[in-house]
């Protein structure tokens, strides 16, 4: 599986973005798919992820501001963020792992990684 993360970008505190990953092979409604954050000097931390059967889960920090979803057809998985923060600067990457049918924050269980999108949020 190769993942292509996109939708990052610059935008005031409060402001929205939408991030897209899209993925090449044919098995991607099988996947779970992730997104993870890493700020610079900041270990790589879990955002949000969605499984095979559409259910999802998120970090604490993204209480209603996030939301991922997936389609399929398109291979493509997003995260939809609002009222964005200061601290929500930092690169962005999705991730993939075969789905086992357990939730997993752990970044090492994800097997497949994109190349990380930019997300400054300005004060």
């Amino acid at each position: 599986v190769q993942l292509q993360a996109s939708g990052g970008g610059l935008v005031q505190a409060g402001g929205s973005l939408r991030l897209s990953c899209a993925a090449s092979g044919r098995t991607f409604s099988n996947y779970h798919m992730g997104w993870f954050r890493q700020a610079p000097g900041e270990e790589r931390e879990f955002v949000s992820a969605i499984k095979s059967d559409g259910s999802t889960y998120s970090a604490y920090f993204v209480k209603d501001r996030f939301t991922i979803s997936r389609d399929n057809a398109k291979k493509t998985v997003y995260l939809q963020m609002n009222s964005l923060t200061p601290g929500d600067t930092a690169v962005y990457y999705c991730a993939a792992r075969w789905d086992v049918g357990y939730y997993t924050r752990d970044a090492h269980e994800y097997e497949y990684w994109g190349q990380g999108t930019q997300v400054t949020v300005s004060s």
